[in-house]
């Protein structure tokens, strides 16, 4: 009896394992890679590190992106870390593998309050530099990575998430808005499209669909637009989560930023199976990461709704990347608290689609 029990348990493993991966009636194919559903829409993206581009991973990236983005290796500090001295290997081994692999690359980011070299704000005995002395560099600085990539990254994320998070103030106070003022977000992007005019730029942030946010957002999208600053595009960084975004406030912030004659890209997908949290902590004691029915469900819910939305503002959406490749390795997993696992993707961590894979895909 106690063979046969086993024997039950396991068949019983076997077709909940089936049920979570198996096609669906439709047209949806498990031949087709992500990309191929969305061919009529926009680009498919996701952000990678040298570790993926090579193996299965890189097998994986082929079959469904058409768009790659660098997670870390183009930011300020990883790519520029002295003043007098530039790191490429990681840089170039992303933007060599979409070469070889007829891949779109969108550039990750150029200025950002975070991951930015301390030298960069720091005269040699150690005071604050001026205005004239930042925005030179900044300059300097986006010229070299340009001179190297031009033409063959298509867009880039110019200024990367200058908004504050508390809503009574504007933007954030970073050592950028302490030193040059506002100026360096237009400056930004005068460079960069200097630098290179074929370059789609693009104003990056997150949150950027709820509605206090979004109307500051708006609000330095419509100061950049009316003072005729080169900016091509808003990124809602897509960190979202089964209790949010709305579809009343993702419609609102799509058509509200497309108003403006910009394009509208998700450039960092992922639905977290908990609520928002910005500020890091601690696991605590007897909390649950285990991806439930339940959870599961709601999530499959909330991948729909977007992709419905998305598919619909098809005019307005010029691109979508996901952040990470799938639930094996997720940037949430250790933030904002370290050692709880999220399953945030469409793909399990085998690589494997998932149910909400098959909703996103399975449309008429």
């Amino acid at each position: 009896m106690k063979k046969l029990n086993y024997i039950l348990v396991g068949l019983a493993g076997l077709l909940l394992l089936a049920c979570g991966t198996q096609k669906p009636s439709g047209s949806a194919n498990a031949e087709k890679g992500l990309k191929h559903y969305y061919q009529p829409f926009f680009p498919m993206g996701v952000a990678v590190a040298p570790r993926d581009l090579s193996g299965v991973n890189a097998d994986f990236i082929r079959k469904n992106y058409n768009s790659i983005t660098s997670e870390n290796a183009m930011k300020m500090g990883p790519i520029h870390p002295k003043e007098n001295n530039y790191y490429w290997k990681d840089a170039d081994s992303i933007v060599s593998f979409a070469t070889k692999n007829n891949l779109k690359v969108r550039g990750h980011a150029l200025v950002w309050h975070e991951q930015t070299p301390v030298w960069l704000f720091k005269n040699a005995d150690g005071s604050q530099v001026s205005k004239e002395v930042l925005l030179q560099r900044m300059k300097d600085h986006i010229f070299t990575v340009f001179n190297l990539y031009k033409g063959k990254i298509y867009a880039w994320d110019v200024v990367n998430e200058a908004i504050d998070d508390d809503s009574t103030n504007f933007l954030r106070n970073s050592p950028w808005y302490q030193i040059a003022g506002e100026d360096f977000i237009a400056k930004a992007f005068e460079y960069a499209h200097e630098a290179d005019p074929n370059a789609k730029l693009f104003y990056n942030d997150y949150n950027a669909v709820r509605p206090e946010k979004r109307e500051r957002i708006y609000r330095l999208l419509k100061k950049l637009v009316d003072a005729k600053v080169p900016i091509d595009g808003v990124g809602i960084q897509g960190h979202w989560s089964i209790f949010e975004p709305s579809e009343a406030e993702l419609r609102k912030a799509i058509e509200q930023y497309s108003s403006l004659g910009l394009d509208v890209q998700i450039t960092e997908l992922d639905m977290s199976i908990y609520p928002w949290e910005k500020e890091r902590r601690a696991k605590r004691s007897g909390e649950s990461d285990e991806l439930t029915p339940e959870l599961e469900q709601k999530q499959i819910d909330q991948y729909s709704k977007v992709f419905k939305i998305f598919r619909e503002y098809r005019k307005n959406i010029t691109g979508v990347t996901f952040w990470n490749i799938s639930d094996r390795y997720s940037w949430l997993d250790s933030y904002p608290v370290p050692g709880r696992k999220n399953y945030p993707l469409l793909f399990d961590a085998n690589l494997k689609p998932k149910k909400a894979f098959w909703e996103v895909v399975n449309f008429k």
